[in-house]
């Protein structure tokens, strides 16, 4: 096949105890899957404390593989860019419409990532009823560990996920407080697409979001997963 320029190279995370790399395909993030996170942003109770999960998406090419501390420069257009580590799910197969008990069939692994977030660029869209790409899928928006296949960690469901800025422990929480558990929310995202191999999911963010700047070291986990750590430059 021939292109008028050469395509550019496949978005890739290292695979922890193997050579090969896992090629991102798409990035699916989950919106307000922690109910202390929902109630800091401002989200109102639902009765039954499970509002319809819902989506938004960063470029493939967003992604900052994070073997060893990495660097992630700061974004312009933004005075208020915030940290959100969540847990990430890579798919191994795909499907629409998938059943909730076959969702975890479809998982080929687990990494530890970093949704940032142009916090006062995505409140201007909110309040204007805009989309919020720009607020979200920036370039080096979506920083990722190496992704632990199934074969080493299972399919956790509980266990620490934490966040600390320079030390400082900012985000604490447990895997068990997802509002949607990951069965959950691939089941739901493939209503809406077809889903394939190559996807990756942010599962959502506990509460203690907040704003770094420049020379910040973030380091991050979750328990059974692995850590990250990202310096802000």
């Amino acid at each position: 096949m021939n292109f008028a320029f050469s395509p550019p190279a496949a978005a890739s995370l290292a695979i922890s105890g193997s050579t090969c790399r896992f090629p991102i395909r798409r990035i699916f993030c989950v919106g307000r899957n922690y109910a202390d996170h929902a109630r800091e942003m401002g989200a109102v109770e639902q009765a039954d404390g499970r509002e319809p999960p819902f989506f938004f998406m960063k470029p493939s090419d967003a992604i900052v593989s994070a073997e060893g501390e990495i660097s992630v420069a700061y974004p312009p257009l933004t005075k208020n860019l915030h940290h959100e580590v969540e847990m990430i799910v890579a798919l191994g197969s795909g499907g629409a419409n998938a059943a909730v008990d076959a969702a975890k069939s479809m998982i080929f692994g687990y990494a530890v990532g970093l949704d940032l977030t142009r916090r006062d660029i995505q409140a201007r869209a909110k309040e204007k009823g805009q989309p919020w790409d720009m607020g979200k899928g920036f370039d080096q928006s979506a920083v990722a560990g190496a992704i632990n296949p199934v074969e080493q960690t299972g399919h956790p469901d509980r266990g620490r996920i934490w966040l600390s800025v320079n030390g400082q422990i900012r985000q604490d929480g447990d895997l068990s407080a997802m509002i949607w558990t990951v069965a959950d929310v691939i089941a739901n995202l493939s209503t809406f697409v077809r889903l394939e191999a190559g996807d990756l999911i942010y599962t959502g963010t506990p509460a203690g979001v907040g704003p770094i700047v420049p020379g910040d070291l973030l380091e991050a986990g979750v328990e059974g997963v692995g850590t990250l750590r990202a310096r802000i430059v």
